[in-house]
């Protein structure tokens, strides 16, 4: 399987709470839903499309899992929502056991154990498997370079800190610019892929 990573991401790489208030306020970051005004359905929404259309399975932190699944369940009947909720959820967590995993199709993922893991469902025959949000699981995918793919919805604003995707590990990870497109809000959505370094 391909790990293609789908982030909203601002101009000074923030990634924390795009969707609403409330959503993430650790460190007091006070801009949830910081996303919403530069949302349109074909540029931006076209991006998530793309990538769940060649999902096979979701990956996700515990935070992001428990936030989606708050969410999209009810919103049965929804193209997008049916193929959310139908895929395969895989969910890194120390703290949730198989008994909290109520959204249809999420299987545990140890903490202690999700690199191992991770490896082995990247070494799996199948499709993509998209991250989308879990800000300290992207940093650890890219840190071990378990990332095939990373796509950025780079939105023209600053939100002056907040959690970040990116490892600060002083390790140097070249990128290849694969596609880009921009809305007309001034959104770039660019994919990139990694680099084989020689």
């Amino acid at each position: 399987m391909r790990i293609v990573i789908s982030e909203f991401i601002s101009l000074d790489g923030v990634v924390q709470a795009p969707g609403g208030p409330g959503e993430d306020e650790d460190g007091g970051f006070a801009h949830g839903g910081w996303s919403h005004p530069f949302f349109d359905p074909e540029v931006v929404g076209g991006a998530f499309d793309c990538a769940l259309s060649k999902a096979e399975g979701l990956l996700f932190g515990r935070r992001t899992w428990q936030t989606m699944a708050g969410a999209w369940p009810e919103r049965a009947g929804d193209p997008f929502a049916d193929r959310m909720n139908s895929l395969p959820k895989y969910v890194v967590s120390r703290t949730l056991g198989k008994s909290d995993l109520t959204w249809e199709n999420s299987r545990l993922v140890p903490g202690d154990e999700a690199v191992a893991r991770i490896r082995e469902l990247r070494e799996s025959e199948g499709g993509d498997l998209v991250v989308m949000g879990s800000s300290a699981l992207v940093r650890t995918l890219l840190s071990e370079g378990l990332a095939d793919e990373l796509r950025l919805i780079v939105m023209p604003v600053l939100l002056g800190g907040g959690k970040s995707i990116f490892p600060a590990d002083g390790g140097l990870r070249p990128l290849e610019l694969v596609s880009t497109v921009t809305s007309e809000a001034g959104v770039h959505v660019c994919t990139y892929r990694p680099v084989a370094q020689g």
